[in-house]
C-alpha cells in the first residue's frame, strides 16, 4: 500500500509540474507573438496567471486529493490557451485562423466558470460542503457545456479581436439557431445562479467552520472582498457613462487595476497560503486593520471632496478659480490626517 501511495504521489507531481510547464510554454509563445507584432500588450497579461499555475502545481503535487490544486492549474492553462489564441489572431493571414477564432470565441468560459463558480464550491479541502450541493456543481458544469455548445454553433461573426471579420464555420441558422440563442440565455441564467450559490456556499462553510478551516476561509474571503470592492469602485465609471468627470474615470481605472491584480495575483497567493501554511491566526489582525484603515481612507476622501465643493461655493463670489478651494481642502484634510 505504501508503494502504491508513493507511485500515486510521484504521478501527481509529474502531472502537476508538467501542466505548470505547459502553462509556461503557452505564456512564452503568447509573449513572443506580441513582441513579433501580432496582437497587443493586453495578451501579455497571460503572465499574470503564473500565480494560479504555480500555486496549483504546489497544492496538486503535495495534496493530490485536493481538487483546488487541479482547478487552479485548469484555470491557468485555459487562460493561457485563450491568450495565445487572441495573440495569434492579432494579425490577419495566419494559417488556421478560423479554427483558432472558433476556439477563442468560447475558451474564456472555461477559466471564468472554473474560478468564479467551481472554486468557491470546493475551497479549501477540495470537497463540496455536503452531498446536497452536487446539483449546484452539475448545474455549473451544465452551464459551461451549454455555453460552449451555443457559442460554438451560434451563427454570425465570432466575437474575437481580429483585424478582419471571421464568421463561425459551424454556425447554424434558422429555427435551430433560435433554439441555440435561447440555450445561450439559459446558460447565462444558470451561470449567474451558480455564481451566487457558490458565494453562498462559502458563507455557509465559514459559519460552520472551526479552527484552521475558518482561518483559511477568512483569508480567501478577505482577498475576494477586496477584489469585489475594486470592482464596485470601477463600476462607478461604467454607470457614469462617457460624460463622467476625470476623477471618476481615474477612480474607475484604479478600481479595475486593483480588482485585476487581486484576482490574478492576490487570489492564488491567498489560496496557497491558506492551504499550504498551517499557522493562519494573523489573518484576524490583517482584516481588522484593513477595515480600520479602509474606513479612514474613505472618510478622508469624502471629507476632501466635500470640502472642495464647500469652498468652491463659498469662494465663487470672490474668485472664479478653484485652485484656492483645492488648496484649502488639502490643508484641512492634512490637518485631520495625523490625529485620525
Amino acid at each position: 500500500m505504501a508503494a502504491g501511495l508513493d507511485v500515486s504521489g510521484r504521478t501527481a507531481r509529474v502531472l502537476a509540474w508538467g501542466t505548470w510547464a505547459l502553462f509556461v510554454l503557452l505564456a512564452g509563445a503568447t509573449v513572443a507573438l506580441v513582441v513579433a507584432g501580432s496582437g497587443d500588450g493586453d495578451q501579455a497579461f497571460v503572465l499574470m496567471a503564473i500565480g494560479f499555475a504555480t500555486v496549483g502545481a504546489l497544492i496538486a503535487s503535495r495534496e493530490p486529493a485536493n481538487t483546488v490544486g487541479w482547478l487552479l492549474l485548469a484555470i491557468a492553462v485555459s487562460f493561457a490557451f485563450q491568450g495565445l489564441a487572441d495573440a495569434y489572431l492579432g494579425r490577419a493571414g495566419h494559417p488556421g485562423e478560423v479554427a483558432v477564432a472558433w476556439f477563442a470565441n468560447w475558451a474564456w468560459y472555461v477559466w471564468l466558470y472554473a474560478a468564479g463558480l467551481l472554486l468557491p464550491l470546493v475551497f479549501p479541502d477540495g470537497r463540496l460542503l455536503s452531498p446536497r450541493w452536487r446539483p449546484v456543481l452539475w448545474m455549473g458544469v451544465g452551464a459551461l457545456g451549454l455555453a460552449i455548445i451555443t457559442e460554438g454553433l451560434g451563427p454570425g461573426r465570432l466575437d474575437v479581436e481580429s483585424p478582419e471579420d471571421i464568421q463561425n464555420p459551424l454556425g447554424i441558422g434558422g429555427l435551430l439557431g433560435d433554439v441555440l440563442g435561447a440555450g445561450n440565455a439559459l446558460s447565462n441564467v444558470l451561470a449567474a445562479t451558480g455564481f451566487v450559490l457558490g458565494a453562498f456556499s462559502l458563507v455557509l462553510r465559514l459559519r460552520r467552520s472551526r479552527g484552521r478551516e475558518r482561518q483559511q476561509l477568512k483569508l480567501f474571503a478577505y482577498v475576494g472582498g477586496l477584489a469585489l470592492a475594486g470592482l464596485v469602485v470601477a463600476m462607478g465609471e461604467v454607470f457614469a457613462g462617457p460624460s463622467a468627470p476625470m476623477w471618476v474615470r481615474n477612480m474607475g481605472g484604479v478600481g479595475w487595476l486593483t480588482a485585476l491584480m487581486l484576482i490574478l495575483v492576490g487570489l492564488p497567493v491567498a489560496v496557497g497560503i491558506a492551504i499550504l501554511r498551517h499557522r493562519l491566526y494573523d489573518i484576524d489582525v490583517v482584516i481588522n486593520r484593513t477595515l480600520v484603515y479602509g474606513a479612514l481612507t474613505i472618510l478622508l476622501a469624502a471629507s476632501y471632496l466635500g470640502m472642495v465643493l464647500l469652498f468652491q461655493l463659498v469662494l465663487n463670489p470672490i474668485t472664479s478659480e478653484s485652485d484656492l478651494a483645492v488648496a484649502a481642502s488639502t490643508l484641512a484634510v492634512a490637518a485631520l490626517f495625523r490625529p485620525l
